[in-house]
């Protein structure tokens, strides 16, 4: 049995590139996806899985993410005084969510880097890592899942999703043995493999937990695709037992989850999100449907 997971790493140190000119400014964390900023639906997914211990890993021009969890006392103030009891709870959410550390990543040499810049928080305890393009339904408890698949078995836990073949050079993308349900024993990852050397339709999405021997495996990986250290190439090492730390499980996902990642997709995210609202979706899809069916 290995030992239960207490911290998550979310990094955010990315530019944002592909939502400028909203982000050049504007953290893309910090982009509402209806009236909440990416990066909340995140940390509230990681204290509902138990995780109490989160550290942003950021960069420059990040401050307004410490903000957001932060007690901002002129602003609850105010709306206690207007007795708005709606917004006051709204706004004093974020800041009651989990214990938040930050560090920054000093340059922007990938995810795998990202997550070396945690090793001194996280320690010698597994951990688990959240991506912000990827927001999970708090319906599909998908990280509960992985804590309890990783408490099992030990080692490090993906999360898996089957995409089409066209797409999976889009990702990282696992090669898998048999296994048991969801769960699948991974035996390679490569990332973004090029068409029609894909060992699967399996992609890695941007969940993980991972025991703590990924940090040397992190500082003995050299620069991969991108001329970035890649955390798949690492993963692949574990996975292979070229190094201490595995095995490395996968969980398949099927359930709700909303891409972030490009314009595209959030503006769908969005859409999804605010027709399952109760206070925003009866009304918001009667102008849908009207909106379709007049103008496209």
């Amino acid at each position: 049995m290995a030992p239960r997971v207490r911290k998550a790493v979310i990094p955010a140190a990315g530019l944002g590139t592909r939502f400028l000119p909203a982000t050049k400014a504007t953290p893309k964390e910090m982009l509402p996806v209806v009236d909440k900023p990416a990066i909340q639906y995140v940390v509230e997914e990681a204290a509902s899985a138990g995780l109490g211990d989160v550290l942003v890993v950021t960069g420059r021009s990040k401050r307004a993410l410490e903000d957001h969890f932060d007690r901002n006392h002129e602003l609850v103030t105010t709306l206690r005084r207007k007795g708005d009891d709606r917004r006051l709870a709204s706004v004093t959410a974020p800041d009651a969510l989990a214990n938040m550390h930050y560090v920054r990543q000093g340059d922007p040499l990938g995810l795998g880097h990202a997550i070396l810049c945690a090793a001194d928080h996280v320690g010698s305890e597994p951990f688990a890592v959240l991506l912000g393009d990827d927001l999970i339904d708090p319906r599909d408890p998908l990280l509960t899942t992985m804590l309890d698949v990783q408490e099992r078995y030990g080692g490090s836990v993906v999360a898996l999703m089957e995409v089409a073949e066209e797409d999976i050079g889009l990702y990282g993308c696992a090669s898998v043995s048999s296994g048991a349900g969801d769960v699948r024993r991974i035996v390679d990852l490569v990332e973004k493999p090029e068409p029609g050397t894909a060992p699967s339709n399996l992609a890695v999405i941007g969940r993980y937990v991972l025991a703590p021997e990924i940090f040397d495996v992190l500082r003995a990986t050299g620069a991969g695709r991108g001329g970035e250290i890649q955390l798949t190439d690492a993963l692949r090492t574990l996975a292979r037992g070229e190094a201490d730390g595995g095995p490395v499980h996968g969980v398949v996902f099927n359930g709700r989850r909303y891409d972030t990642g490009d314009r595209g997709s959030y503006l769908q995210a969005v859409v999804r999100l605010a027709c399952e609202r109760d206070d925003l979706g009866p009304d918001f899809q009667e102008w849908l449907r009207k909106f379709v069916a007049t103008e496209l």
